[in-house]
C-alpha cells in the first residue's frame, strides 16, 4: 500500500496520473510530486510506461497528442527484436536504446525451475535489484536517460518490457535529483500496483514464464512477480549504499549526474 498523505503528498492525491490505455501497461505521467525548497516536478513532461508492441490505434493517437520528443527504451536488443514498439502516423520522437543487451531477460521473466511460490519469486525479484545498480548496461542507459533529459527539449518516455523495474528506478532516480522526498519517491514506486491495465502485463508475461517453467505459477507468486514491492527498491538502496555511501555519490561518479546537471534539470522540469 501507498505511504499514508501528508502535507507533502497533497499534489499527488488530487491528480490521475494514469493515460488510459488499451494494450499498454502502466502508461502514467510522473511528474506533480513537490520538491525540497518549493515547487513540484512539472506535469505534462514526463513519462514512463511498459513496451508499446501491443499499443491499439487509439493508445498510438493518445501517445502522438502528448507529443513526446524522446523515448529511452531501457529494453535490451533482444528484447525489442521480439516486443517491437508499435508507433502511431505522428510519432517523430528520437529513440534511446542500448545496443546489446540490458538484462538477460525481463526482469520479472527472469526466473528459475524454483519460481512458482510467492517466496521464490519474491527471491528472484529481490535478486534482480541486488544486481541492478552494477550492470554496466543500466548505469550506461540511466546516464544517457539524464543526458536526455539535460540536454533535449519537450516531453519524453522512458519504459521498458512492464515498465516497473528498470524504470521504476530510472523514475525513482530522477525524482531523488530534483529533491522529492523519500516518501515520494516510494509512493511513485507504489503507483505500478495501481495501473489499473495490468492485465495487458499479464498477458505478456505469464503464458511465457509457465511455458518455461514448464508449469502453471500460484497467483501469489504471479503478484510478486509483475507488482512491485517496497523491499524491492529498498534493496537497490541498500546496494548503492554499500558500494559508495549514498544514493548522490553513486549518482554524481557512476551515473555522470554532477551539480551543474542538477541545477540545470531542476529548472528545466521543476515548476
Amino acid at each position: 500500500m501507498l505511504p499514508g498523505p501528508g502535507a507533502a503528498t497533497l499534489f499527488r492525491m488530487i491528480r490521475e496520473p494514469f493515460v488510459p490505455t488499451e494494450g499498454i501497461h502502466n502508461f502514467r505521467d510522473y511528474g506533480g510530486w513537490q520538491v525540497s525548497g518549493g515547487g513540484h516536478v512539472r506535469s505534462g513532461l514526463l513519462y514512463r510506461s511498459g513496451q508499446h508492441v501491443g499499443a491499439s490505434d487509439a493508445d498510438l493517437a493518445a501517445i502522438d497528442a502528448l507529443d513526446i520528443r524522446t523515448v529511452i527504451d531501457l529494453r535490451g536488443t533482444s528484447e525489442r527484436e521480439r516486443n517491437p514498439c508499435r508507433r502511431g502516423e505522428g510519432f517523430a520522437a528520437e529513440v534511446i536504446a542500448h545496443d546489446g543487451e540490458t538484462s538477460s531477460s525481463p526482469p520479472h521473466m527472469d526466473v528459475d525451475a524454483d519460481t512458482t511460490t510467492a517466496q521464490f519469486a519474491r527471491q528472484r525479484m529481490i535478486a534482480v535489484y541486488t544486481r541492478m545498480p552494477r550492470n554496466p548496461a543500466m548505469i550506461a542507459m540511466f546516464g544517457r536517460y539524464f543526458r536526455a533529459l539535460d540536454q533535449r527539449d519537450g516531453a519524453s518516455l522512458v519504459h521498458c518490457f512492464a515498465g516497473k523495474d528498470r524504470t521504476g528506478v530510472a523514475a525513482m532516480l530522477l525524482l531523488h535529483v530534483l529533491g522529492a522526498s523519500e516518501e515520494d519517491q516510494l509512493a511513485e514506486f507504489l503507483r505500478t500496483n495501481q495501473a489499473p491495465t495490468i492485465s495487458v502485463l499479464r498477458e505478456q508475461s505469464v503464458p511465457g514464464i509457465e511455458q518455461r517453467l514448464g508449469r502453471k505459477l500460484e497467483e501469489d507468486a504471479i503478484r510478486a512477480l509483475l507488482e512491485v514491492h517496497e523491499d524491492y527498491l529498498a534493496t537497490y538502496r541498500k546496494e548503492v549504499a554499500r558500494d559508495h555511501g549514498s544514493l548522490d555519490a553513486y549518482l554524481e561518479t557512476v551515473i555522470g549526474v554532477d551539480e551543474p546537471m542538477r541545477e540545470r534539470l531542476h529548472t528545466r522540469l521543476v515548476a
